[in-house]
């Protein structure tokens, strides 16, 4: 399987996006977390996860007969190399791109059905810009956010922090040349 098939499946790319701020889940929490998920369901995904070395089990413990196994995510696996990216077929980055996009879909749709819905209290945005930037001044402005955002990846839950996602695409605007 390769590396954007195992990662962008539906119920995998949830449990990426659990993990990815650096907590440590058992799968009983990973359920609790994506009760939508049917359980068999998602132990064979983090099962598949785990095998391919994306997630590190970090402590085993008995409980109730069964081996309770603490997850967290190995970021430097959790993603697609350039090598592999290269090698992808643009119907590969269409489809690659198409569970990305429908991963955000269904994040919003669970959202919206959360119940209480206040995107302005709740800050929800998304925006779209069109900047004319060459390709060292588009390296510097990545780079800038990258730096804005690890300056907030270390703070963890509490002292009234929701967990949030930040999603960024980047794309060349076609005929913006």
């Amino acid at each position: 399987m390769s590396t954007a098939d195992l990662l962008l499946h539906p119920v995998r790319l949830r449990v990426l996006q659990a993990l990815l701020d650096g907590r440590t889940m058992t799968t009983g929490q990973l359920r609790d977390d994506l009760a939508d998920v049917p359980s068999a369901t998602l132990y064979r995904h983090v099962a598949t996860l785990a095998e391919a070395g994306v997630l590190e089990v970090v402590t085993e413990q008995r409980v109730r007969g069964a081996v309770e196994r603490t997850y967290r995510l190995q970021l430097a696996r959790a993603s697609v190399d350039a090598d592999a990216l290269a090698a992808m077929t643009p119907e590969d980055h269409a489809r690659a791109f198409t569970a990305f996009v429908a991963g955000l879909l269904a994040d919003f749709d669970r959202y919206l059905a959360g119940g209480h819905v206040d995107p302005l209290a709740d800050q929800v945005s998304f925006r779209q810009v069109a900047l004319w930037l060459t390709d060292e001044e588009t390296a510097e402005l990545l780079a800038e956010v990258r730096a804005a955002i690890a300056a907030h990846t270390d703070l963890g839950p509490g002292d009234g922090r929701r967990h949030r996602l930040l999603t960024t695409v980047l794309l060349p605007r076609s005929g913006g040349r």
